[in-house]
């Protein structure tokens, strides 16, 4: 590893301006820009004609370590998010066991510190009964509640239960906003069905919409941080247009709700469309689209769950929900920026700075001296066409097979190391531990 890499021509990126200026980078640091002597660095980048970002951070993924790494591990998936420009993740606690005490998570961040080629967080699993251990875990990035959707001993419906938690404790909660109850009077209807367009009505607005309410009434009752993941529905954007000031709340989105849609994507890919909350028709999507755009929807998630092509190749009702993201999420953005529907700007406020600010990440998010050296360099007249067979996700396929985009990463930088270049991860680059102010 250089202890010095001078990035010079790039046109560095901000969610309010484009400035081209060189970036000097000592000891993992951004230390100086401006325009600076190549002779002050040991290695020299030429950036022009490429943008220079800071490195996304995805707040939700599964990368399925410990217990379920034929399908995903760290190091596996932390490669698929160097190859998509993502230098930090938030990975979340619905593994084997799950991450739902002190012991398990110093457990994981051990795994990780072995396997992970980019930076790393995750998130404490609530239960019903773990009140302390939530509260007395160090350094993670928030408390992930299932309000549904969820096995074993992380599904906390009970109001009490929520009220309890809630109302004890500082940390941020993230939920996942689906009700149980209309989930299954929904499933009962849908039993017999093999159409996997029928999962969006198997898991209905309606759903989503009572357990968000409950989230948010909860949050403004006791003025507790809330973050409302995977947003999917235009009667949740309604309602958080009047409700999200009232507490301390933040919304994400996941680009598959507003780029994908049924019955289109389930006619054509069946169970690899499946994910929870679904995938919904397009009037939904545009809503999210323009939450996003409008600021209802503060930044961009993936909720990255991959599953093998053997567990989706079972029949609806069967087929297990989820599907990668990790990988794809920011070339993705990139091509919207392309065609005109957003800026350049925009997609690093939603992918780069806003998830820092809401989870208060220590020295990430910007290109400014003091500041961690996590970047990206995007070649926006880049084309490339994404393929099943071709991708770092260990089940290597993706819901967009055979989209053609442009504008993708050419090369990422984690801690001043180079840890994907044109096409390849250096599997020997080790991430650290993400600091939560």
């Amino acid at each position: 590893m250089p202890s010095s890499l001078l990035i010079k021509n790039a046109r560095c990126v901000s969610s309010s301006a484009i400035v081209q200026q060189d970036v000097l980078i000592e000891n993992g640091k951004i230390s100086e820009l401006g325009d600076i002597a190549e002779k002050r660095a040991e290695e020299v980048i030429d950036a022009s004609n490429l943008y220079l970002l800071p490195g996304a951070l995805d707040p939700q993924v599964h990368f399925r370590d410990p217990g379920l790494t034929w399908k995903e591990d760290l190091h596996t998936g932390s490669m698929a998010a160097a190859a998509g420009g993502v230098t930090s993740f938030f990975d979340m606690p619905n593994t084997k066991p799950s991450i739902t005490t002190i012991a398990t998570m110093t457990q994981k961040k051990e795994m990780a510190a072995e396997k992970c080629v980019v930076n790393y967080n995750f998130f404490i699993g609530a239960t019903e009964d773990n009140l302390d251990e939530l509260n007395g875990v160090e350094n993670v990035c928030g408390i992930k509640i299932f309000m549904g959707s969820s096995t074993g001993d992380l599904l906390v419906s009970d109001p009490k239960a929520l009220d309890h938690i809630f109302g004890n404790g500082s940390r941020l909660i993230a939920v996942h906003a689906e009700d149980d109850e209309i989930i299954n009077a929904a499933k009962v209807q849908y039993k017999r069905s093999i159409d996997f367009n029928d999962h969006q009505f198997v898991r209905p607005p309606e759903a989503a919409l009572k357990a968000t309410t409950l989230a948010v009434d909860l949050s403004i009752k006791h003025q507790r941080r809330l973050h409302i993941l995977h947003l999917t529905t235009r009667d949740e954007v309604r309602f958080l247009e009047q409700q999200k000031g009232k507490g301390p709340i933040s919304v994400e989105v996941c680009p598959q709700h507003f780029l994908l849609s049924g019955p289109f994507i389930y006619e054509k890919i069946g169970a690899y469309a499946q994910m929870n909350p679904p995938i919904r028709d397009m009037v939904h999507g545009k809503a999210l689209w323009e939450a996003l755009q409008n600021g209802t929807i503060d930044c961009i998630a993936t909720d990255h769950a991959p599953h093998t092509h053997e567990e989706k190749a079972k029949p609806f009702g069967s087929a297990p929900s989820g599907m990668p993201g990790v990988e794809t999420s920011l070339p993705l953005m990139l091509d919207r920026a392309n065609r005109g529907l957003c800026k350049l700007e925009d997609v690093v406020k939603w992918m780069c700075e806003k998830p820092v600010e809401l989870y208060k990440v220590r020295n990430k998010g910007q290109i400014k001296p003091g500041f961690d050296a996590d970047l990206v360099l995007v070649d926006m007249g880049q084309k490339k066409t994404i393929e099943n067979g071709k991708l770092f996700t260990k089940v290597n396929w993706s819901p967009y097979d055979g989209w053609n985009t442009q504008g993708w990463p050419v090369r990422t930088i984690v801690g001043g190391e180079t840890v994907f270049l044109d096409g390849e991860v250096d599997e020997s680059v080790r991430g650290v531990e993400i600091q939560i102010d």
